[in-house]
């Protein structure tokens, strides 16, 4: 399995090109390492990990579902391919600026809200350990904008309850803590 998971790591790295996170200045990648290794604790199935490196492929990239299909179907079995892809747009904000310019965030975020907690328990773990990496970054980097991401993350954590409950916990309370450091 690590081979397989190696695999992926190194294919969203590739679809990430030169993207650096936003605060950091790192290699995008790092961000998708931490989130699987933050899942790897609570889930450690194949499709979670996989789909935790490539949780921001489709939304962030030019990589489209044919694409990451094919790769997936090349990299394990049908079955995990189709599990992980269905994950990964999941985990693939609709509501986004560029889509949706007419609306307003809160509106967007309300909608993407919606949507979310309607989403599948794993991949709602995934955005648990996905909420913990950036929450982090953000309250440390962005004191301006971190009261207002940190809340729509709470609100995001009340309504996706079908997770794993230590994981939501666990990012309830970094949340909570971080949102306590900004206000």
């Amino acid at each position: 399995m690590e081979e397989i998971v190696a695999k992926v790591r190194d294919f969203a790295d590739a679809a990430h090109g030169e993207q650096l996170r936003k605060y950091s200045g790192e290699r995008y990648i790092v961000h998708p390492i931490r989130v699987m290794e933050t899942c790897r604790q609570y889930d450690d199935s194949l499709p979670v990990l996989a789909a935790a490196l490539l949780h921001d492929v489709l939304e962030d990239t030019s990589v489209n579902e044919a694409e990451l299909l094919e790769f997936l179907r090349n990299t394990m079995s049908e079955a995990d391919a189709r599990h992980t892809l269905q994950l990964v747009i999941e985990m693939t904000d609709v509501f986004v600026k560029k889509n949706f310019a007419h609306l307003n965030r809160r509106i967007r975020k309300h909608q993407e809200l919606e949507r979310i907690e309607k989403t599948s328990a794993q991949a709602q773990t995934i955005k648990y350990a996905d909420i913990i990496d950036n929450s982090g970054e953000i309250a440390s980097q962005d004191r301006h904008f971190a009261p207002r991401y940190l809340r729509e993350c709470l609100e995001i954590l009340k309504v996706a309850i079908k997770g794993n409950a230590l994981l939501r916990a666990r990012a309830w309370e970094i949340v909570k803590r971080n949102l306590s450091e900004v206000e």
